[in-house]
């Protein structure tokens, strides 16, 4: 059946002075026979990072208690905003996750908070969170229905061979025993994802395609293991930004039914202290043009992974901890 509707829209002209009756009535009709596109119920989601009180950037520390590691898990109105997006999917993960450790009892050293340390990645020491911690955080998740997705430390165990560029094999202990504890307390993480912007050239640091994708199968093998015939989580990778070439050698690698999501990050605003941020995010051409980047990963996968599926895993607008006066008032809902 063929659905239509029609919709009599008054159209403010807009001189310098607006009079009652400068408009026009205009029909618009929507043809409702055919759907152009869906939307996941998990369109809305958020990430919790990793970033200490201590994260600056251009004169200014907005992180405060916002972390994994400190934020307030009690606090009523953060469990009431979760619930009110139900289902809302949560990242537990950002760029300090690749200096996460997990403080299960084979860890082998002190499992200390992240410290600002010199010549440190992103300026930042190694951080560990606590099996308690992890605990509170999933008593969180599980009042609250949130579906969750959780950033492993792809860097661990790799070496640095130059400024920004690491190799050799992942070292898949410490998360494996992370991991095997989870299953043991049948928290429920819908997918794991793995790294966080080390695709391509990378943010900070890089890892080749090649080697990313042998230590992908590597996780898909310990997650067969681990859940057994119980529900698997999705494998989600690599958490960064789009480079055609290295993400379609992530999935020719890795091969099929391995990488269930492609996941991409947008920060298509540019940094949080461009002045240039308030008209971009006014202006529908600036912001469409990244609908070109999700074409061509879509395109990817076709080609080289038709089992995987496009995600973004990762959308701040404005990079460096956003933009002020932006992120945080109404002008950020466009």
């Amino acid at each position: 059946m063929n659905l239509w509707f029609i919709f009599l829209l008054p159209l403010l002209c807009l001189p310098a002075r607006v009079r009652s009756e400068d408009y026009s009535d205009v029909t618009v009709i929507v043809r409702g026979s055919e759907t152009i596109a869906s939307t996941s119920d998990e369109f809305v989601c958020a990430t919790i990072d990793w970033w200490p009180p201590e994260k600056c950037n251009y004169d200014q520390c907005p992180w405060g208690r916002a972390s994994v590691l400190n934020l307030d898990l009690t606090n009523p109105l953060l469990a009431k905003a979760i619930q009110a997006f139900s289902p809302l999917r949560i990242r537990v993960g950002g760029s300090l996750q690749d200096q996460v450790l997990y403080g299960t009892p084979n860890l082998g050293s002190p499992c200390d908070p992240f410290t600002k340390v010199s010549g440190g990645l992103f300026g930042f020491s190694q951080g560990c969170i606590t099996l308690e911690r992890w605990d509170a955080i999933n008593d969180l998740f599980l009042n609250t229905g949130a579906v969750v997705t959780f950033g492993l430390n792809a860097l661990q165990g790799r070496r640095q061979i130059s400024r920004s560029v690491w190799g050799g094999p992942w070292n898949s202990s410490n998360a494996r025993e992370f991991m095997e504890y989870t299953v043991s307390m049948n928290y429920p993480i819908d997918s794991w994802e793995f790294g966080n912007e080390l695709s391509g050239s990378g943010i900070g640091a890089s890892v080749g395609a090649e080697q990313y994708g042998k230590d992908l199968v590597e996780l898909q093998t310990i997650i067969n293991e681990l859940y057994g015939d119980s529900r698997k989580p999705l494998v989600v990778a690599p958490g960064g930004f789009y480079d055609q070439k290295w993400f379609a050698q992530l999935l020719k690698v890795s091969g099929p039914n391995v990488l269930n999501a492609m996941t991409h990050h947008i920060y298509n605003l540019g940094a949080g202290n461009d002045p240039q941020v308030p008209d971009r995010i006014l202006n529908p051409q600036y912001l469409s043009r990244t609908s070109d980047t999700f074409r061509s990963l879509q395109l990817t996968i076709q080609r080289h992974g038709p089992w995987s599926a496009p995600w973004v895993g990762e959308a701040g607008g404005a990079y460096n901890s956003g933009s002020r006066l932006v992120s945080n008032t109404f002008l950020n809902s466009f």
